[in-house]
């Protein structure tokens, strides 16, 4: 059970700060390296290296472990298998240690349980209680994320006054946002659907398919993430430039870029590491092919922030610009904290670091601003937006007068209007235009009275 929710949580992590041997840490863990073993007993059995059983020990694998060969008397001594590494308290791994005697390998002295574990009674449950909390993080996330980003594209494609270049492209970062969740639902849903499925042995068309998609969400969301870096970082910096034109080539690199990347991961990972579901990344070289391009785009994106923080500053500082010293901070911290979920700056909190330092904290930090991060870039970019409040005000009060003032609703209060030619649209205007008339008179009216000789 705890290994299905192992996986399933770490291919959820954004692609940056995911490790290959964070990946690890599955079920497919077991077979990989049983694999591995016999490929290195047949390898020895091909060069004739391998014992004679009588003389001494054969190589063998002990569902964990691969033993190597030897004769009688030695004591073969192993570190515990790579699958203990994240369930071991402070990741302090010991080793295991077997005798080969006459009759053969005598029993793993310590136990893999005293050995790799040392507290299993404690931490077995509190692994598994773990992950069952990280994957309903994410979920809940997720879900938050996609409803509201859904809401928030609706209300952007609905008005026309907020057709702009600077809505298009959150509108497409706001679809990026919707397709990662969708995709980790998909996966969620093809690779543990059942908690006993052992995803290790699938191998259909359909489920490499799936992977394929999970990356490209991924990767196309780091990229528009990128784009509205650029997009704010060029507008401050130039004064004339043409928009239309620039978002042309957003596009390119915001969707053109990732379908490449995840296109030659897929060839490469097609004939040379065509192995299960693509859930795993064992492979260093094949996996950079993805993680390269997101890493710069994560740096670049924190060198654009850290420029616009300056500009930022000097603009506020700027004699133009009213306000005390302590009005000039907030401003500043107003912008930087409404500009922090749109680059993404999260993301480089554990980017740089060793991958093995705060494996637990790292997991809850980055899958929860992660999985959350779609809900707060609609809030703060749709919701809390002030242009899109206007409009929607706009457009209650037109729909609200238009309510009272249809023509069907005249026709059957006041028939006498049908048949005077005056429809519910004249009858708005005309009760507009008196009613500012009436509004200008009246200070033109008391204006004469005050003027009055007496």
């Amino acid at each position: 059970m705890s290994r299905h929710l192992l996986v399933a949580v770490f291919l959820c992590l954004p692609v940056l700060p995911m490790r290959s041997s964070s990946q690890e840490f599955s079920s497919c863990v077991i077979k990989r390296e049983e694999e591995r073993c016999m490929e290195r007993i047949a390898l020895h059995e091909a060069e004739d290296y391998e014992y004679d059983v009588g003389a001494g020990c054969p190589w063998m694998w002990d569902n964990l472990t691969c033993w190597q060969a030897a004769k009688v008397g030695d004591m073969v001594s192993v570190k515990c298998p790579e699958l203990f590494t994240f369930i071991a308290q402070d990741n302090k791994l010991g080793r295991v240690t077997r005798n080969c005697t006459e009759y053969g390998w005598s029993e793993p002295y310590p136990h893999y349980v005293d050995a790799c574990i040392f507290d299993d009674n404690a931490t077995k449950p509190d692994v598994n209680i773990y992950y069952k909390s990280v994957k309903a993080l994410y979920t809940v996330g997720y879900s938050t994320s996609l409803v509201s980003l859904t809401t928030a594209m609706i209300i952007l494609c609905r008005f026309r006054k907020l057709h702009c270049t600077r809505n298009f492209i959150h509108m497409n970062l706001f679809v990026s946002f919707i397709l990662r969740a969708i995709s980790v639902f998909i996966k969620d849903g093809v690779l543990y659907a059942e908690e006993d499925s052992d995803h290790c042995f699938v191998h259909t068309l359909a489920c490499k398919t799936v992977m394929v998609f999970f990356h490209y969400c991924v990767m196309s969301n780091y990229f528009w993430l990128f784009i509205e870096g650029l997009y704010l970082f060029t507008l401050l910096v130039e004064t004339f430039f043409p928009e239309r034109r620039y978002f042309y080539w957003y596009t390119i690199i915001g969707w053109g870029t990732p379908t490449i990347c995840v296109t030659i991961w897929a060839v490469l990972r097609f004939h040379f590491d065509d192995y299960g579901c693509w859930d795993m990344n064992d492979n260093t070289a094949l996996w950079w092919v993805i993680k390269g391009p997101v890493v710069a785009s994560i740096m670049i994106n924190f060198v654009l922030f850290i420029g616009i923080i300056i500009i930022l500053v000097q603009k506020l500082q700027s004699p133009d610009i009213g306000g005390n010293e302590s009005s000039i901070y907030l401003r500043l911290a107003r912008s930087t904290l409404l500009l922090i979920p749109l680059f993404g700056i999260h993301y480089t909190v554990f980017a740089f670091s060793p991958e093995d330092v705060s494996q637990r904290e790292r997991l809850v930090f980055e899958l929860g601003l992660g999985s959350f991060q779609g809900f707060v870039v609609a809030v703060l970019y749709c919701f809390l937006n002030g242009e899109v409040q206007s409009e929607m005000k706009r457009k209650w009060r037109s729909w609200t007068v238009n309510r009272y003032f249809a023509v069907d609703l005249k026709q059957q209060r006041h028939p006498s209007l049908a048949s005077s030619g005056v429809n519910g649209g004249t009858q708005l205007s005309i009760l507009s235009k008196s009613s500012s008339q009436i509004r200008m008179s009246s200070p033109q009216a008391e204006n004469a009275n005050l003027n009055l000789p007496t």
